[in-house]
């Protein structure tokens, strides 16, 4: 094409802003293809008009006024362009009805159509033209499929500027009938449409984005594999060389309709889009590596295609966008690569060029499937095994270098292979220096150890994904391609002898902490531990685990929980190498406490704390992480223990154990709350943590423990007033509270005050008073003392129970015991025999506010007890029972000691509930308070809660106590205050079928205080059977047992009528029943009796004996047929007299 035709950009420019004064300025060759456009500017009446447009039409006038060629022009703005309109419509009509393939209104046409359009006049230019491109349009059915259309008068140079002033004249005039997208795809199609369509669009210049818009979407998914794609690559990139401008625009819809990624790259090459070479250069490398790296997977997949494609494309390569994307980029590469052959510096600025550059190659590598060249292959290696500098950027460099490597084993050569041996082996002896320069705790040297580890261990999927998250893309890598690298890595340069015992003299990361990214010594060593290397060479790692622990800081680093995990592991788990065994050796108790002494709630002795000031590498200032990883490793060591302790003994191995002194000095519960309030910055420790103190030490996480704790911290931290912070102002020392309380009778607004200010600090800062508020418990059993004080020294107690709950326990047990023992108890006392809470002064059983301590500390140890019976089995296996047919006691097996230990918890369990039920009876000076507000209904109140619990926990308890039995006194307490109670009514069938008298009379009045509480369907049925019951054993039973049962049972009938009143029928037919069958028996005796005063006896002694029984049984018949009458009354009563009639 002759690019005199050609729009210059600086023309479009000042047409589309109308710019007369450069208009006037421009040359004749310029203005040619404007003059349509012009023409109708000067001539046509005008919207606007100002004085400065007048002026302007004035300007342009002139400028015509000169040219020759605008009179043509004018002529064709001359013609009656209805009249034309109106016969292409018809035109077009009579063919689409005829469907002709050529078109009859320049068929005819002897000279050509070319000759006959210079003869003609303005009006038949216009017709054969219009009739052309709506033939033309016409045979167009889809815009991709792309056929030449041969038209003289479009393919004759001679006439072209003719034809486009005939084309701008007659869009411009008809714009309806000639729509702009139309006349885009019928120009297309001819061969010098693209120069027609662009100077078109420059006589309307608003419809450029319009056009270019049309021209994308009816596009090619790959425009280079069709002739239809690269014509409209072409006219694109003439039309964004006429508005350069736009060609971002452009660039940009194409990527977004996934069409012509031929046009993107020519447009990105075509353009300069800043002020240098070494700007575009850049900037292509940043919009292709957009393209593939980009989150848009359809993106990504449509230039992968382009790619791959364009590889076996058969036309010149010369020609081939790719080729010069190629040529492009590997231009860039011998821009930024160093001069020479060796390995030279790379400067600081080419540094990040060069990161990008090198995630480009392994982009067109790993997702688009692109073949290097030597040449490409030669550049790349001789840039990868360059030195640059002790930067940031320059480590990022560096790590990219090494993960292209591996992404793209081809790169090295047989002959280029001691080249990057030499260049690896200088990155390990540079390692410290670059770390130490440049700020960065992660360098390149964790990444060559890590991945030196992975290859001794055969993890080569684990090196991919270490090389696809350093590149940040998903690349496939085969496996066996990397056999290469592996014997480098394995035999020159790292053995697994060097790796270990390098890994250990890595300095730990400082202040190691989930923000700080990248790869670093930590990775490493988890690495070597998960693997078994520091075992299997007699590489000691304790020292380095233990200095990596005290250095971390909030927020949690990631891997440090699966580090310990797997250290843990290997302590425990001996590492077989050959006939001899190997393991790691665990964190000493001096280590572990030394991270604690510096805890706001330090518990470790005088004594110790001293010792662990000798520690070698003891950081004086742990923190809450380091300490909470401390924390962790003793739980899991003691998980670890317990569930490998079979195999242990199996094999007749001794593991190490921590003393029982540990963990008592350790602030467990403090730790749990502090991890528990900042989750987010312990996100993978926290759920662990709590399983393993849950499943070792369950009275440490009680629930209700903690919800309680809860609501008490929220009511404490707002109250805010100023009374509030005048009070918590009032200076206090252990002396002076201990001698406070001690007057507290006389007086208690000493105390108050004291004992407010306290209970507004900080739990932490309490330690000090923790014996005090101990031992003032007892003085708190007085009747005297004031309540107020008795509940705010309880919510001291709590408030500490929440830093120092086991010690605090222990000695509040202590000082509430009656009888001292020898020796104070300790906690495996207590743990082992939670009765021992219980035995307390009876004093505490009515002083609600230390009971309320008492029960929870009772479940406390009860909790403690079950996991303390569950690791007794977990530690003394049973490891078989060989000879036992010979052996007179052999040993039990697992599931008999499973049995047995459920056994004892229950038994435990059950008695300390029969102890709490007594409790519950009044005393004798209780009898007589008729008030529902007295202490020994708050004491019930307490008792019913904490069984309700248990109950709910484990219903098989509930069936346990009521089998044992207890007062008849206590069931409508229990029933009342036990909201689970309605359990029962599962097993009281089974509770009236036991032989023994007595519990049948218990479940009889248990079923009757149930029905009146829970009025289910469930219960009438269980009181049916009752009565059932009961009329069975008026049957059965011998005469004298028949008071010994019915007269305790009878008031539960009445109970059970008022439940249910349909009960009433059969209830009154069994009291006949009773009351017939005693009067009956009355009768009987009387007759007796009287026979046997007339009759002759020689035995007096037996008679009178006999004469004894019968009175004493005429007496319990005569009191159990009142009790039937009464009852018949009350029943009577509730049935007629009540207010409610059923």
């Amino acid at each position: 094409m002759n690019p005199r035709f050609e729009v210059p950009s600086e023309a479009f420019s000042a047409i589309q802003n109308v710019d007369i004064d450069r208009i006037a300025s421009m040359e004749e060759s310029q203005l040619r293809a404007l003059l349509p456009c012009l023409v109708r500017m000067s001539l046509c009446a005008p919207l606007d008009v100002s004085s400065a447009w007048v002026d302007g039409r004035k300007q342009v006038l002139r400028v015509l006024s000169g040219l020759e060629v605008v009179n043509s022009i004018v002529a064709l703005l001359s013609v009656d362009f209805n009249a034309l309109e109106q016969d292409a419509r018809k035109e077009l009509q009579l063919r689409t009805k005829l469907g002709e393939s050529e078109n009859l209104s320049t068929a005819h046409i002897q000279h050509g159509l070319a000759l006959e359009f210079e003869r003609s006049d303005p009006a038949r230019r216009l017709r054969i033209l219009i009739s052309e491109l709506l033939f033309v349009s016409s045979q167009i059915r889809d815009p991709t499929d792309f056929v030449h259309r041969p038209c003289e008068l479009f393919e004759s140079e001679v006439y072209m500027e003719e034809v486009s002033d005939v084309l701008c004249i007659a869009q411009a005039e008809l714009p309806i009938l000639l729509k702009m997208p139309k006349i885009a795809e019928a120009l297309l199609r001819m061969k010098f449409g693209p120069l027609l369509l662009c100077r078109l669009i420059a006589n309307v210049p608003d419809s450029f984005y319009q056009v270019c818009k049309s021209l994308i979407v009816s596009g090619e998914k790959q425009d280079e594999e069709t002739t239809g794609g690269r014509r409209r690559t072409e006219v694109l990139r003439m039309l964004s060389r006429m508005n350069p401008s736009q060609a971002l625009t452009i660039r940009a819809l194409a990527v977004e309709q996934c069409r012509l990624p031929g046009l993107a790259v020519h447009l990105s090459l075509d353009h300069k889009l800043g002020g240098t070479e070494q700007e575009r250069l850049s900037d292509v490398i940043g919009f292709v590596s957009g393209l593939l790296l980009g989150s848009n997977s359809q993106v990504r997949n449509w230039f992968s295609q382009f790619i791959r494609s364009g590889q076996k494309h058969k036309y010149s390569l010369s020609s081939s966008p790719l080729h010069a994307l190629r040529k492009h980029l590997l231009l860039q590469l011998k821009v930024i690569a160093p001069p020479g052959d060796g390995h030279n510096d790379l400067s600081e600025r080419q540094v990040v060029q060069a990161s990008a550059l090198i995630r480009l190659y392994c982009a067109l590598k790993g997702i688009a499937g692109m073949k290097f060249t030597e040449e490409e292959t030669r550049q790349l290696l001789h840039l990868l095994t360059s030195h640059p500098c002790p930067t940031p950027a320059g480590i990022r460099f560096i790590s990219l270098g090494l993960c292209m490597l591996l992404a793209c084993p081809l790169l090295i050569s047989q002959e280029e292979e001691k080249i990057v041996i030499k260049w690896i082996n200088w990155l390990v002896g540079e390692g410290p220096r670059f770390e130490r320069e440049s700020g960065v705790s992660s360098s390149f040297s964790e990444m060559l150890l890590l991945i030196a580890i992975h290859f001794h261990a055969n993890q080569v999927q684990a090196i991919l994904d270490l090389v696809c998250s350093t590149l940040g893309m998903k690349i496939h890598i085969r496996p066996n391609s990397l056999a290469r690298i592996s014997l480098m890595f394995m035999q020159e340069i790292f053995t697994e002898q060097v790796v270990t015992a390098h890994a250990v003299t890595v300095p730990v990361t400082p202040a190691l902490s989930g923000s700080v990214a990248g790869f670093l010594p930590v990775h490493c060593l988890y690495h070597l531990l998960k693997n078994r290397s520091f075992a299997k060479n007699k590489v000691p790692v304790k020292d380095w685990i233990y200095k990596q622990i005290c250095n971390t800081t909030a927020p949690l680093h990631p891997l440090l929980p699966p580090l310990l995990e797997v250290f843990v592991n290997s302590v425990v788990v001996p590492t077989q190498v050959g006939a001899r065994q190997f393991r790691n050796s665990p964190l000493t108790e001096r280590e572990i406490l030394s991270v604690f002494k510096s805890s706001s709630v330090s518990l470790v002795r005088t004594s110790v704390s001293e010792a662990v000031m000798e520690v070698d590498g003891a950081d004086r200032t742990s923190g809450l992480t380091a300490q909470l990883l401390m924390l962790y490793y003793v739980l899991l060591y003691e998980d670890c223990l317990l569930n490998n302790m079979k195999h242990l003994v199996l094999n007749n191995e001794q593991p190490h154990s921590y003393s029982s002194k540990l963990m008592p000095q350790i602030p467990i519960k403090y730790l749990l709350h502090q991890c528990q309030k900042q989750q987010h910055n312990f996100t993978g420790l926290y759920p662990a943590l709590l399983r393993l103190l849950a499943t070792h030490y369950p009275h440490l996480c009680l629930v209700e423990e903690w919800l309680g704790e809860e609501m008490e911290e929220e009511e404490s931290g707002g109250r805010q007033g100023v009374m509030v912070m005048e009070r918590c102002k009032v200076s206090c020392t252990p002396e002076k509270l201990k001698s406070s309380l001690q007057e507290v009778t006389h007086n208690p607004s000493q105390a108050i005050l004291l004992l407010e200010a306290l209970n507004h600090r900080q739990p932490h800062h309490l330690m000090e008073y923790a014996d005090v508020v101990v031992t003032s418990l007892c003085g708190l059993l007085q009747d005297d003392i004031p309540r107020k004080v008795k509940e705010m020294v309880v919510q001291l107690w709590r408030r500490l129970n929440t830093i120092m709950p086991r010690k605090l326990r222990v000695n509040t047990v202590n000082a509430l015991t009656i009888t001292k023992p020898v020796a104070p108890y300790t906690e495996e006392d207590i743990t082992l025999d939670p009765l021992i809470v219980l035995r307390c002064d009876t004093r505490v059983f009515r002083c609600p506010p230390v009971l309320d301590i008492v029960l929870k500390i009772l479940l406390a140890y009860m909790a403690a007890s079950r996991a303390y019976l569950s690791a007794y089995l977990q530690r003394t296996p049973n490891i078989s029972r060989r000879n036992t047919e010979t052996t007179t006691n052999p040993l039990p097996s697992d599931q008999e000691r499973e049995e047995l230990k459920g056994a004892l918890v229950a038994t435990q369990e059950s008695a300390a509930i029969q102890i709490l039920l007594e409790i519950c009876l009044p005393f004798t000076s209780e009898k007589t308070t008729e008030s529902k507000l007295s202490v020994i209904r708050e004491v019930q109140c307490q008792v019913c809660s904490l069984l309700h619990q248990m109950f709910i926990a484990d219903p098989y308890l509930a069936k346990l106590v009521h089998f044992h039995g207890y007062s008849s006194e206590l069931l409508p307490v229990a029933v009342a205050g036990i909201p689970s109670m309605h359990i029962c009514l599962d097993f009281i069938p089974e509770l009236l079928s036991q032989p023994q008298q007595d519990k049948q009379i218990f479940a009889i009045e248990l079923v009757s205080h149930l029905c009146l509480q829970y009025a289910l369907p469930k219960s009438l049925s269980v009181a049916r059977l009752t009565v059932n019951v009961m009329s069975t054993l008026l049957a059965v039973l011998p005469e004298e047992k028949l008071s010994q049962f019915f007269l305790p049972t009878l008031p539960a009938l009445i109970r059970i009528c008022q439940a249910f009143p349909p009960m009433y029928e059969d209830v009154t037919s069994l009291l006949i029943q009773i009351g017939r069958m005693v009067s009956s028996q009355m009768a009987a005796n009387d007759m007796s009796t009287t026979h046997t005063e007339t009759s002759f006896s020689h035995d007096y002694l037996s008679l009178k004996e006999n004469a004894k029984l019968q009175i004493a049984q005429k007496n319990r018949d005569r009191e159990l047929r009142s009790a039937v009458a009464k009852t018949f009354h009350d029943i009577v009563q509730l049935a007629v007299v009540n207010k409610k009639v059923f």
